[in-house]
């Protein structure tokens, strides 16, 4: 079985897109290093998340622009599009199975050790830590839920530290997911100056 770690800076950004819109769905995109030749046990490390959207997440031709520019940007970074990542609106709400995921099958037909992340509101809080993510990966054609011990993050110590930090000065402000940057192209969708604050502040803990 692959194992799954994940990086601050993705997340991290995870944390602030369901911060940003708490009273919406939302999704986005995981992406892990780039991997030759190595079969399905290979290790997956998610290096970063796109945020997509917040408001209509049903696969259509926004998603389908969506896809192609992040899969151009991560194949031009050596990394590949490896998971999917949600937020449901309600919150008890931890389905996977609403038409808007099916983004998540289509990864799964091209990654074969893809991840998928579901964002637990009811562990929404400032010291949620790494609690936040309920994880699943694809195995033998379908989506299995994963032990939280099993998952690794980088800095794990420095997380909790940096998510507080990032609420309290409510840089989710700052956050560009699909739908900003369609209602207004100038939004930067690869969040760069934000991924420089994440690293300042995960540096800083």
């Amino acid at each position: 079985m692959a194992k799954i770690s994940f990086s601050p800076k993705a997340y991290c950004k995870i944390v602030l897109h369901a911060a940003k819109y708490p009273h919406c769905a939302i999704n986005g995109l995981l992406l892990a290093k780039h991997k030759k030749g190595e079969g399905k046990s290979s290790d997956v490390h998610i290096e970063d998340a796109i945020p997509l959207f917040h408001q209509c997440l049903h696969v259509s031709p926004m998603s389908e622009i969506a896809l192609g520019l992040v899969d151009q940007f991560a194949m031009e970074n050596g990394m590949d599009i490896a998971g999917y990542y949600l937020a449901n609106e309600l919150l008890n709400d931890m389905c996977t199975e609403k038409p808007g995921h099916r983004i998540a099958d289509k990864i799964a037909d091209n990654f074969g050790n893809a991840v998928m992340a579901v964002v637990d509101n009811r562990e929404f809080t400032h010291n949620m830590g790494t609690n936040l993510l309920r994880i699943s990966q694809y195995q033998d054609g379908v989506w299995k839920i994963q032990d939280k011990a099993d998952i690794a993050y980088d800095d794990g110590e420095a997380i909790a530290g940096a998510i507080e930090s990032l609420l309290r000065e409510e840089r989710y402000r700052q956050l560009i997911d699909f739908d900003n940057h369609l209602d207004n192209i100038s939004l930067d969708w690869h969040n760069l100056e934000l991924n420089k604050i994440i690293k300042k502040t995960i540096s800083t803990q």
